[in-house]
């Protein structure tokens, strides 16, 4: 053969075999270019993918979050001191998980599934990963069992079935998480393993919210995911779908569960400042455009499986913020077409003391009547339609004219379902 003539694809392998060494393995390697704000830029690593996990030299872990032609975007989930620009970094070739099992419960822990109540980690029996597809249409069932909060004007005129997703939306201060503990509380000795999810709360929020779940004996069957506002953006976006792991492991087992995600426009924030970091680019109200489906594919793995799929089922309250009442902004517009109904807090009502100060003018439950008892949805009905009539009928007692005895009589009872 001419020594000129290239050399053809089987003689390159053949060479290549003849020099392969056994005991050695080529892998892949990377470099961080840039560190800071809770992401990195690495160059390196040909054969990264989306959400793939990375393991830096100096013990910290990364998410792929963004991919260029030249440079990695990955945010940070643990984060040493050591890490610089120059740290090596490279595939970790599996999925990212957390630790699931009945020893979870009564547990604090953070997204990763470290504990932060201070004793030892459970001997827990399998992980269960964060990103997974929502269970397919054949292994879902009807809405058909009750959730009942104990809040009277939710489980008669708002109804929530077990494997429903009931968006709770109003103003800070106007009593969202306040419902959201009174459901979990009121879940005692009903056989549902409830998940509350902080996303970006103060450490005195977390703090108290725990010690009221303890204090009614709740976190007996609750298991919290911590993601305070001083942890890397990282966990605060990923804190859902952690808190989404925990309990689908238990509706695959056939059992009920209950997941409170406090809140997502807390976790809406967080992902446009990393979307907004990585130089995505930005949409309406700088969110990124596929905010819609971060959101959506949460939510989706929220349901109610068939009696062939283990019969159990997965009901989540999302708690969004608006502001000034503003609930046609992106997020609560977003979240109020992926949920099943929402549960609309007013300030008027909150100021004038009407609480819980539900707005039932504008809250709704779209398929939580179907599972609501009979006898409840028969006297449900009309309570609801004759309180409607007396905010109708309310606006013209302001004037100070002469009403029609009927008309006070609506009055009379309409004043009397407000109170009670």
């Amino acid at each position: 053969m001419s020594p000129n003539k290239p050399k053809s694809a089987l003689e390159k392998q053949a060479n290549w075999l003849s020099s392969y060494q056994p005991g050695l393995r080529v892998t892949e390697q990377g470099t961080v270019v840039s560190v800071g704000d809770g992401i990195t830029w690495i160059k390196g690593l040909p054969s990264a993918a989306i959400e793939d996990i990375m393991i830096f030299a100096d013990g910290s872990r990364g998410m792929v979050f963004d991919l260029n032609r030249d440079l990695i975007g990955a945010i940070l989930l643990y984060e040493t001191e050591a890490l610089t620009a120059g740290t090596t970094v490279r595939h970790a070739r599996y999925s990212l998980s957390i630790p699931v099992g009945d020893e979870c419960i009564g547990r604090i822990i953070d997204p990763l599934g470290a504990q932060l109540d201070g004793y030892a980690p459970p001997a827990v029996i399998g992980r269960g990963d964060l990103e997974q597809g929502s269970p397919p249409i054949i292994a879902r069932d009807f809405v058909h069992k009750p959730l009942y909060t104990g809040l009277k004007i939710i489980d008669t005129l708002i109804p929530i079935g077990k494997g429903q997703r009931q968006l709770i939306i109003g103003d800070e201060g106007l009593g969202r998480t306040s419902i959201a503990i009174d459901t979990v509380i009121n879940q005692k000795d009903k056989d549902v393993i409830c998940i509350y999810v902080l996303i970006g709360q103060k450490r005195s929020t977390v703090v108290s919210t725990i010690e009221t779940l303890r204090d009614h004996g709740a976190l007996d069957y609750t298991v919290c995911v911590v993601a305070e506002a001083c942890a890397l953006p990282g966990l605060q976006y990923i804190a859902p779908f952690a808190g989404c792991a925990l309990a689908e492991y238990w509706m695959a087992q056939g059992r009920d569960t209950l997941i409170i995600y406090d809140d997502l426009s807390t976790h809406a924030r967080t992902y446009r400042e990393l979307s907004l970091l990585l130089r995505r680019p930005p949409g309406r109200e700088a969110y990124p455009g596929d905010i819609f489906f971060v959101h959506s594919r949460l939510l989706e793995r929220s349901t109610s499986l068939n009696a062939e799929n283990g019969g159990g089922s997965m009901t989540a309250l999302p708690i969004v913020e608006t502001k000034q009442g503003e609930i046609a902004a992106y997020i609560p517009t977003n979240l109020i077409s992926i949920t099943d109904g929402q549960i609309y807090l007013d300030n008027d009502l909150f100021i004038s003391g009407f609480q819980p100060a539900i707005d039932i003018t504008r809250s709704v439950s779209r398929i939580g009547g179907k599972a609501q008892h009979h006898s409840i949805s028969n006297q449900a009905g009309p309570m609801k339609l004759d309180y409607l009539q007396f905010l109708e009928l309310e606006a013209f007692t302001r004037f100070g004219q002469r009403l029609e005895a009927s008309m006070e009589v609506r009055i009379k009872r309409g004043a009397c379902y407000g109170k009670y």
